[in-house]
């Protein structure tokens, strides 16, 4: 390794922070600073490494004394830099470590060619930063040329940290995060080719150009052929972890994701069992995220991996590792901002994915099924890359998974008695015969609601599997995807066997698959796993007594109201009328908050308010329903005046800011104490009426405490529809709702209007405003901008806006053009970026994504033109300031 080339890390520096700098320069670095007010002052050096073939960017951070300390190095995942890691390196330097980042090969501002973790390569650049560590006056030593180093990293820096420790025995502990073990197996699960996941590393990391050739000519040519040879297998097999398996020996933290297609948990659970296996300890954590979203719990896993490295780089036999396993579940939703609450299970060894199963009947005998011609259109599970595109799919009404009839196997379960909860990978033996010989299925178990109507793919996870020499039928035993799921009583297992799934290559040969079970589907459940309880928020200690000081302070401070104006007999029918609604900011006379605001509601409709943040439609919202008085003008509901505490207020409902439950009770006992708390007469509550608009069902008699989110958004609902009020306004229902639960409350809101009442809903989601609203009024500011119906501010149509990796050519646009079903297909319009405006016309949405895959079409997003989303910024932007 040459002498390391300075680059700057701040190119203006103070004269102040120049000299502070003089006084700690070491070596050919740059220093710069950043002190928190109470945390030691963090010193960073950025220099360019010259390795062979690469010039390598690194920071090196440092805090506190000159002592010796052990080091840390962080790697970044697939497609990012040294950059993505700083914040975790400089709190581990205030922890009291010597950290050390850097960009990979063919990332950030490091040169060379990408090699995925080539040993050749990228391994031996951590061997030569360690190298570099080790002469540093700041790092402990074990021995000359040994620094006492940890390595952590998440995605294909997680693998680096496995390989830095097979490779180089001067590694001491490793903490790798939702990464691979083997990554044949995880592009080519079981001989398939995981081709979305595969065309996003290479899109990612800039195409052949910047991958080593052996790399592209291998992508290539699986691609091509769809299906993976030996040699692909063999060439991405030795740059994987598992191919030094017996020589990482190093106390090793596995963090893994549920909600991850590209390394499910099976290559965790394979890297514990070979560390573990090595004589070293293993701890394996579940976390609730993943490659395909979901929560990374990004602050509890740091500081479990910093406990980790005090453990066994500082050798602080005090610090608290954490159990030996753990995973992240979904405690309910805390009522008090609407978010879900995670809870850890765990117990004291890593159970592997088998442990404590449990054995269910399934029905079905033998099926018949076929394997479409060219694979389309494809099954749909989880589709990376364009999980916004599926979000917008789920709010147009198709659901995020997707078996297409006659192309798919489907065997159920009784309603299960009591409830189960499968933490592992279900097993079951089937024999499969094909009528071409081959056959890849995709094996998939849902959980499935009572009646049938509503079925939910854990994880949105599907286990690939190649059968081959089938044509008289072949045993196989399917291993299905590690999750850790709950399955509520009454509810069925359905395992389904698919022909095709979008993320993957099937053979485009048709052929008729036939399958019959030969046992039952084998669950795992872990009885061992003791889960946390949920905590209670601190209001449901705190609200007795706020209670009592509130009333006190009501009782010192109460004053005579001022008189309110008569009613208004012509305004008897009209829901809500405001006329030059004014509110100032607090201690201003010239700052408002809303300003000369007018307009009217009608009957039936469900009118929309809109406005960007600061906009004033909360205020509004305030003050129509009495918590606070305008400075000027005036709110009429139904012809009476709104002031505090008026008496029309009854004939309001509101669901503003999340509703508060006690989640140890039902949610029917939680409505029934509410109404309760009224003093109005309990027939008045109207509570199976309110029930069967909210469609919560049987959850009626379960604890809250229990409910997802979409079930206390529709409990809280319900709660602002007791006594059917003829006004009912909502604050952002939809917040922290996946898709399939916003079409629901986007339903509750349409049937709650069709009975002649009037619904008025604020909310930042456009697209559900434009599907669920009939008017709009639309803010900026304080001030009316616009109002009317939906139509005449938005338009209609149907068409998609598609967005790409890059631009299309001009013969592909017009292939789509030219499919069936679709109207027109253009470019869109410059600004928006690479991506395509297609109007649909008779052609489903799925069909269409189907059509763009088959044409090699580079998605990153499917949704609908947002006609409403143009018509508000263009109204905003003209908007009076």
């Amino acid at each position: 390794m040459e002498t390391p080339t300075p680059r700057r890390a701040w190119p203006r520096a103070r004269w102040a922070a120049g000299l502070a700098a003089l006084a700690v320069l070491v070596g050919a670095g740059t220093w710069t600073a950043a002190a928190s007010d109470r945390a030691p002052t963090v010193h960073r050096e950025d220099q360019v490494m010259r390795m062979p073939g690469a010039r390598i960017d690194t920071s090196y951070f440092t805090a506190g004394d000159s002592g010796r300390r052990p080091a840390v190095l962080i790697g970044h995942g697939f497609g990012g830099s040294k950059d993505d890691v700083r914040a975790q390196a400089e709190q581990l330097a205030r922890d009291g470590y010597a950290v050390l980042t850097w960009s990979a090969r063919g990332f950030g501002e490091s040169t060379g060619e990408i090699g995925l973790n080539d040993p050749e390569h990228e391994v031996k650049d951590v061997s030569r930063l360690i190298d570099w560590l080790a002469a540093r006056p700041e790092v402990k030593l074990d021995a000359k040329g040994d620094p006492r180093v940890g390595v952590t990293g998440a995605s294909y820096g997680g693998a680096i940290s496995l390989l830095a420790a097979g490779y180089d025995q001067r590694v001491d502990a490793i903490a790798p995060q939702i990464t691979y073990w083997n990554l044949a197996d995880s592009l080519f699960p079981d001989g398939v080719f995981k081709k979305l996941w595969a065309g996003i590393f290479f899109s990612t990391g800039g195409g052949c150009d910047t991958f080593q050739p052996v790399l592209c000519s291998m992508y290539e040519r699986v691609a091509v052929s769809g299906t993976p040879d030996p040699a692909a297998r063999e060439l991405l097999a030795e740059r994987s972890p598992s191919a030094v398996a017996d020589r990482i020996d190093v106390p090793a933290l596995i963090v893994q994701g549920q909600t991850d297609s590209l390394f499910p948990l099976g290559q965790a659970d394979a890297m514990a069992k070979a560390i573990k296996a090595n004589g070293a300890p293993v701890d394996v954590d579940w976390i609730a995220g993943g490659h395909d979203g979901g929560d990374p719990e990004s602050g509890r896993v740091q500081s479990r991996i910093t406990s980790w490295f005090d453990c066994y780089l500082k050798d602080d036999k005090s610090a608290d590792t954490g159990p030996a396993f753990r995973v992240s579940r979904t405690g309910g939703v805390d009522s008090t901002d609407g978010r879900a609450q995670l809870r850890g299970a765990s117990s004291d060894r890593y159970p592997g994915l088998e442990n404590g199963t449990t054995a269910i009947t399934l029905s079905g005998g033998t099926k018949t099924f076929e394997n479409p011609a060219g694979a389309t259109p494809p099954a749909i599970s989880a589709v990376p890359g364009i999980g916004g595109g599926l979000s917008q799919l789920s709010s147009l009404g198709v659901g995020l998974s997707l078996d297409f009839p006659g192309q798919h196997a489907r065997f159920d379960s009784a309603p299960v008695t009591d409830a189960l909860h499968i933490t592992g990978s279900p097993t079951i033996r089937a024999t499969v015969a094909s009528s071409t010989g081959d056959a890849v299925l995709f094996a998939k178990v849902y959980d499935v609601g009572p009646g049938g109507t509503q079925q939910v793919l854990p994880a949105q996870l599907v286990a690939p599997v190649r059968v081959e020499n089938a044509e008289k039928g072949k045993a196989v035993e399917l291993t299905l995807p590690a999750v850790d799921h709950r399955i509520e009583p009454g509810h069925r297992l359905r395992l389904v066997l698919a022909a095709t799934d979008l993320g993957y290559a099937s053979p485009a040969a048709p052929a008729t698959y036939r399958v019959t079970l030969d046992g039952p589907l084998t669950v795992p459940t872990v009885p061992a796993l003791t889960t946390a309880a949920t905590t209670l928020p601190a209001w449901v200690w705190g609200l007795p007594a706020a209670g009592v000081l509130i009333a006190a302070v009501l009782l010192l401070t109460a004053r005579r109201r001022t008189g309110a104006p008569a009613p208004d007999p012509a305004l008897a029918d009209v829901p809500l009328r405001i006329e030059g609604l004014t509110k100032r900011y607090a201690k201003s006379a010239d700052r408002y908050a809303v300003r000369d605001l007018s307009f009217e509601v009608g009957k039936g409709q469900v009118l929309g308010l809109l406005g960007p943040n600061g906009a004033g439609k909360t205020t509004t919202l305030r003050m129509l329903m009495g918590l606070i008085s305008p400075d000027a003008g005036e709110i009429r509901v139904f012809g009476q005046a709104i002031r505090p505490g008026a008496p029309v207020l009854s004939r309001v409902g509101a669901f503003v800011e999340g509703a508060g439950f006690l989640p140890h009770l039902s949610g029917r006992a939680n409505l029934e104490l509410y109404w309760a708390a009224t003093g109005r007469p309990a027939e008045d509550s109207h509570l199976d009426e309110a029930l069967e608009i909210a469609g919560l069902g049987d959850a009626l008699a379960r604890a809250v405490r229990t409910y997802s989110q979409g079930m206390r958004q529709r409990l809280a609902i319900a709660q602002a529809m007791l006594g059917l009020p003829d006004l009912l306004i909502l604050d952002e229902p939809t917040n922290g709702l996946d898709p399939p639960q916003i079409r629901e409350m986007r339903d509750v809101m349409i049937r709650y209007a069709e009975a002649g009442r009037t619904v008025i809903v604020s909310s930042h989601l456009l697209s559900e405003v434009e599907q669920s609203c009939t008017h709009l009024v639309v803010m900026h500011r304080g001030q009316l901008i616009q109002a009317g119906p939906v139509d005449e501010i938005t338009g209609s149509g149907d068409t998609l806006l598609i967005t790409t990796a890059e631009d299309i050519p001009e013969p592909v646009i017009e292939k789509v053009a030219a499919l069936p079903g679709v109207g027109s297909a253009e470019r869109a319009a410059a600004g928006a970026g690479p991506g395509l405006l297609v109007r649909l016309d008779g052609a489903s949405t799925a069909t269409l994504v189907t059509e763009l895959i088959r044409l090699d079409v580079p998605l990153t997003g499917v949704g609908p033109h947002r006609r409403l989303e143009d018509a508000f910024l263009t109204l905003i932007s003209g908007g009076s300031a």
